[in-house]
């Protein structure tokens, strides 16, 4: 078969711009842009060199259904209709056939999560399938009819839940739906009382033990939309763009983490690098008096944070 045979088949088969692109169908116009961006990069024809094949490929995969995908999603519009589509697709099938029956085996561990942990495995399915879509083209095909069937998986489980769409942060509704004759299999007590906020929070501390600072801000830009008055988030996020060397952004956390909370011991430890003067009846003190809680040290609220930090000072 032809290449150009190949892409209009593709073309046909993949109607899914979530699934082409390789995003949730939770996504946000931000992490679109990101995904796009990244997926240009990797199909642009400088990557392969002499690969005449590969090369033709990738530009057509590029033109033919990469930037319709984008064109389609960038825009909320376009993000409401393209989930409503799939909403109606799942509701065909469920009403014709009953509940799918995935094919693939993420899909259908997917299937498999009680509800409490549903969109926490679906996001994180969603970006390891992603992660190899199109940095091998031999596997587009089958990792892309892994995306889609995931996506109508994802929302087969939420249906009767209308607030699955986006939100601006990219993240999914916390409201649950009962999923089609599943047996729920355990799960930890913090999974299912994890907050989506905490969740972005979690991650963060994540990235931020491997200085992925990029990564943490973004994260923390997310929590801190969902939920704006905790000190710890904002505290960490101006560490993040202090280590970015961003000092008007790392100073406006750090005096508002300041603000909520006084003695958060990131801010104590970091706030005089970002420009921000700590009251002295909250600085540490070496005179014998009681300190305030030291950033290093470990306690049950605060110590698994500050490990990643404590040799870049």
């Amino acid at each position: 078969m032809s290449q150009s045979s190949l892409i209009l088949d593709w073309t046909k088969k993949f109607v899914d711009p979530y699934a082409v692109l390789g995003v949730a169908v939770t996504a946000d116009d931000n992490r679109i842009l990101k995904r796009y961006r990244d997926t240009a990069k990797l199909l642009h024809p400088d990557r392969f060199g002499l690969e005449g094949n590969a090369k033709e490929l990738a530009t057509q995969l590029l033109a033919s259904l990469v930037n319709p995908a984008y064109k389609q999603l960038k825009v909320e519009k376009g993000r409401n209709e393209s989930v409503a589509n799939l909403r109606i697709k799942v509701r065909l099938f469920h009403k014709k056939n009953g509940a799918i029956a995935p094919q693939s085996t993420i899909a259908r561990q997917l299937l498999d999560h009680p509800v409490s942990a549903v969109d926490v495995f679906y996001e994180q399915a969603i970006t390891k399938l992603a992660n190899a879509q199109y940095h091998d083209l031999d596997q587009f095909e089958s990792t892309t009819d892994q995306l889609s069937e995931l996506n109508l998986v994802y929302l087969q489980l939420k249906l009767g839940d209308m607030g699955v769409r986006e939100k601006r942060s990219g993240i999914i509704a916390a409201a649950e739906a009962k999923p089609f004759n599943i047996t729920p299999t355990p799960v930890t007590s913090e999974v299912v009382t994890e907050s989506y906020d905490q969740r972005h929070y979690r991650r963060a501390k994540q990235y931020a033990k491997n200085s992925n600072w990029t990564e943490v801000i973004n994260e923390l830009r997310d929590a801190i939309k969902l939920k704006g008055d905790k000190s710890e988030y904002h505290s960490l996020l101006g560490v993040a763009y202090l280590r970015q060397k961003n000092q008007g952004y790392a100073r406006a956390h750090l005096k508002r983490a300041l603000e909520l909370d006084p003695n958060d011991p990131l801010v104590i430890k970091y706030a005089p690098q970002a420009g921000v003067v700590i009251p002295a009846a909250i600085e540490p003190q070496t005179n014998g008096k009681k300190a305030p809680i030291d950033p290093a040290a470990s306690s049950p609220k605060r110590g698994g944070l500050f490990g990643f930090l404590r040799s870049g000072n």
